[in-house]
């Protein structure tokens, strides 16, 4: 198992696109991906459970990565909050 956390440093915050593609990354993976927020965890391969969270920007989240390719599945996450989503801000 692989915990770290990541801080959401572009400009809207995890909102729907962002979500979007974390769903995009963490289902092309076979472990099991977890996002921690507050008091919150959900399932990081569920949009509306990424949504609920209301990570803004500044937020910083916990995944917790479980499984065969948990590796490959941090390292891309983290890649993904590193391009900002690839949103530029």
């Amino acid at each position: 198992m692989i915990e770290k956390q990541l801080d959401v440093i572009n400009k809207l915050g995890l909102h729907a696109r962002a979500a979007a593609k974390v769903v995009s990354v963490a289902s092309r993976y076979n472990s099991s991906i977890l996002v921690l927020h507050k008091t919150q965890t959900i399932d990081a391969k569920s949009i509306m459970g990424l949504l609920m969270l209301g990570a803004a920007k500044g937020s910083r989240i916990t995944f917790r990565v479980e499984g065969d390719d948990e590796q490959q599945a941090m390292d891309e996450l983290k890649d993904l909050f590193s391009r900002r989503f690839d949103e530029g801000e």
